[in-house]
């Protein structure tokens, strides 16, 4: 089959981008979307240009990295990373548009390339336990309902692709905290910490220029790993007990000083 691909390619984060066009004979439907990209560098390479720079490691759907924006929907047609998106998802002779994600939050480094990095700090602001438990517990040392595990598991299942900030109209980075704090808060380990980690977690997410919910849904149709917008009503629930408390502690301390 043939493919027509019009890429955006930007040199680095200050220089002005734009798509160019190319051309692609001899695609074989069963090659995966990056292994079609792969034989388009070599193409390059071979002409003696330069290579078209994008994401990608563990090639099966674990890792998140492969983060491009085809023909206006984050990692494709299915709803699936973009490595595990195949060319007999495309017809013979269809024009291919390929971006990288689209968010203030997530700069481009060049041509398909974002830095992410503002997931890892509203992770670092939050996202973890500080109980020191010693050695590796019993699995059934801390029972926990079936229920529970499930549902903190599915939303420990977030792989942190940016898929639902690329597919928000706002780029809201929502989803992605609500399954971050879900998880946790469901758990017994992540109990203690709740409050702290929430109101943590949102400061920076805000801090790093993400836009507000846009309650579409979008953010869930195109999540890889089928993360629930549930989680986003567990982070408001979570986010305003933790607001609530804190105010109840404040006005407790400044009655207190008035007296």
């Amino acid at each position: 089959m043939k493919v027509k691909l019009k890429i955006w390619r930007q040199p680095n984060q200050n220089a002005k981008g734009g798509f160019k066009n190319y051309a692609l004979d001899h695609v074989v439907a069963e090659m995966s979307f990056l292994e079609m990209m792969e034989t388009l560098n070599a193409q390059l390479i071979k002409k003696g240009e330069d290579p078209v720079a994008f994401d990608h490691d563990c090639h099966e759907g674990i890792c998140g990295m492969c983060s491009m924006h085809i023909n206006g929907r984050p990692h494709g047609p299915l709803q699936t990373t973009t490595c595990q998106l195949y060319m007999r998802s495309f017809k013979d002779g269809q024009t291919i548009v390929v971006e990288p994600w689209r968010a203030r939050a997530f700069p481009v480094i060049k041509d398909l390339i974002v830095n992410r990095s503002a997931f890892d700090r509203i992770l670092q602001a939050g996202g973890y336990i500080s109980v020191n438990t010693g050695g590796a517990p019993d699995a059934n040392a801390i029972p926990v309902p079936k229920k529970i595990a499930d549902e903190a598991f599915n939303s420990a299942m977030c792989i942190g692709c940016g898929a639902c900030v690329a597919a928000c109209k706002n780029a809201s980075a929502m989803l992605f905290v609500g399954a971050k704090v879900s998880h946790l808060s469901l758990l017994p380990q992540g109990r203690p910490e709740r409050k702290e980690r929430v109101e943590s977690m949102v400061a920076q997410m805000d801090k790093e220029g993400f836009g507000a919910c846009s309650n579409t849904g979008a953010c869930e149709a195109e999540c890889p790993k089928g993360i629930k917008i549930t989680n986003i009503a567990r982070l408001n629930r979570e986010y305003i007990a933790a607001m609530l408390t804190s105010y109840e502690v404040d006005v407790g301390g400044a009655d207190h000083e008035h007296e």
